[in-house]
C-alpha cells in the first residue's frame, strides 16, 4: 500500500511540475548546453551565441537535458 501511495505521489509530482511530452521547448544549439527552456524569453537563454531551437520536448529530454534552473 505504501508502495502504491509513493509512485502515484511521485507521478503526480513529476506531471503537475513538468509540461506534456508531446510540448515545445526550447534549446541553446552550443556543444555545452545543457537545459531546456519552456520560454524562449528564458533569461538562462540570453548568453546562447549558437542559435535557439524549438523542439519537442521528449527530444530535449531523449538528448540528454534538464529543466532550465531559471524555470524549476
Amino acid at each position: 500500500m505504501k508502495k502504491a501511495f509513493l509512485l502515484l505521489t511521485v507521478t503526480y509530482l513529476f506531471l503537475s511540475t513538468h509540461p506534456p511530452l508531446e510540448d515545445n521547448v526550447y534549446i541553446c544549439n552550443g556543444k555545452s548546453s545543457k537545459r531546456y527552456h519552456l520560454k524562449k524569453s528564458c533569461r538562462g537563454l540570453s548568453s546562447c551565441k549558437s542559435g535557439v531551437s524549438e523542439v519537442a520536448l521528449k527530444k530535449a529530454i531523449d538528448i540528454g537535458k534538464t529543466l532550465c534552473k531559471w524555470e524549476d
